[in-house]
């Protein structure tokens, strides 16, 4: 899907990621998340958790997984936003959704998750989009809410103990399952 480009910018296209995208997607992830160049957007997780928030390993998972895809949305042909798609019978998990810090808050991720939502429709027929945020990202799940998400207080707790996940600085971390019928 291409969409029409901002006045003075180019226009944004989307294509499923390769195995040759595994670097510069690891790098976009860690970036939208963790450590100092998470703060130049709002969905920084670094004050509280540090550490990875994935890795090549992990990133490589998804790009191969035959019920899942990783969309990746460009421009000028620069990866600047990505998300993780999983079929999972009636519905489609949305995950790993990162966009570049710079250009957080300019709506760009309102386009993204339409199009990540329009895919899983045309590819799978599914009827929901599932996700899971961390319940104290009251922010972002503020943002979710306003796309159409709702809070089905379904906790999973947070796997303490294990650093794939990243360093916890808080004791009170929880994953929230959010629903959206599509």
């Amino acid at each position: 899907m291409d969409t029409a480009p901002a006045p003075g910018r180019t226009q944004l296209t989307f294509r499923v990621a390769t195995e040759a995208d595994v670097p510069v997607l690891v790098g976009l992830v860690e970036s939208a998340y963790r450590g100092e160049a998470s703060r130049g957007g709002w969905t920084s997780e670094a004050d509280m958790l540090k550490g990875q928030r994935t890795d090549a390993d992990a990133v490589r998972q998804v790009v191969a997984a035959p019920s899942g895809r990783m969309l990746v949305a460009e421009r000028d042909g620069e990866p600047v936003a990505c998300c993780q798609l999983e079929h999972r019978g009636a519905a489609a998990y949305f995950g790993m959704f990162a966009v570049r810090p710079d250009l957080q808050g300019a709506g760009l991720g309102k386009v993204i998750i339409a199009e990540a939502e329009r895919t899983v429709r045309e590819i799978w027929g599914v009827s929901e989009m599932h996700m899971t945020v961390i319940t104290v990202r009251e922010e972002l799940i503020a943002w979710y809410e306003r796309r159409g998400y709702r809070r089905t207080g379904e906790l999973t707790p947070f796997p303490y103990g294990d650093e794939r996940f990243g360093i916890p600085q808080r004791d009170d971390l929880a994953f929230e399952l959010l629903v959206k019928r599509l």
